[in-house]
C-alpha cells in the first residue's frame, strides 16, 4: 500500500475523542466517521494507485485514529482483523464488498457471509470482527475510524477448511 504523509490539517474542527479510549461505544465510532468525512475535505485528498490500495490517516489522537483509503476493481484487504480495536467503516463512495468470518473454525464457527456496502452505509464492527473487504464494480472510498487507535493486524490465511491467523502485522513497520 502506499502510504502518503499525513494529511495537512485542512480544518479547525475534529470532532470529539470516543468517551472511553480503552473500549469505544460503536455508536461513538460511527458519528466520529461521519464527522470526519464531513470535516476533512476527503475529496480533495483522494488518489487512486493501480498496484495497491491507496490510504491516507486523515487524524489520530489519544482516543481514535481515522483513515481514508481508496479501491480500484480487484483491490482487497484480504482476511484480518484489527488488533483488538473496534471501528466503523464508511463508504463514501462507490460500493464494496465485505466478507465477515466467525469462529475462525471453532465451536460456533459461521461461514463466510458477504455483502455489499453501497455508497452511505456506514458498518460499525467490534473488537474481534474478521473481514475481508474488496472493491465492487468502480472505484470506491471508504473512511475507517478505529478506537484505539491500530497498533497491530493479523493477517488469515485458509487452511483446508478453516481460517487460521498468519502474520500479525505492526503500526509504524507494516503501514
Amino acid at each position: 500500500m502506499t502510504a502518503p504523509s499525513l494529511a495537512p490539517a485542512r480544518t479547525p474542527l475534529l470532532p470529539a475523542a470516543p468517551a472511553s479510549p480503552a473500549r469505544a461505544d460503536l455508536l461513538d465510532l460511527a458519528v466520529t466517521a461521519r464527522a470526519v468525512a464531513r470535516a476533512s475535505g476527503w475529496r480533495d485528498l483522494v488518489q487512486y494507485d493501480p498496484a495497491e490500495r491507496w490510504y491516507v490517516r486523515l487524524v489520530a489522537t489519544d482516543a481514535y485514529e481515522a483513515w481514508l483509503l481508496s479501491w480500484l476493481p480487484g483491490q482487497s484487504t484480504g482476511p484480518h482483523d484489527h488488533g483488538g480495536s473496534s471501528g466503523a467503516m464508511l463508504v463514501l463512495q462507490g460500493s464494496v464488498a465485505e466478507t465477515t468470518f466467525a469462529g475462525l473454525g471453532g465451536p460456533g464457527a459461521t461461514s463466510p457471509a458477504t455483502r455489499t456496502l453501497p455508497e452511505g452505509t456506514l458498518r460499525p464492527f467490534g473488537q474481534k470482527h474478521v473481514h475481508d473487504v474488496a472493491a465492487t464494480g468502480g472505484p470506491a472510498v471508504t473512511m475507517h475510524v478505529y478506537a484505539p487507535a491500530l497498533r497491530t493486524m493479523t493477517r488469515y490465511a485458509w487452511a483446508g477448511d478453516r481460517l487460521v491467523a498468519g502474520a500479525t502485522e505492526r503500526a509504524g513497520a507494516d503501514w
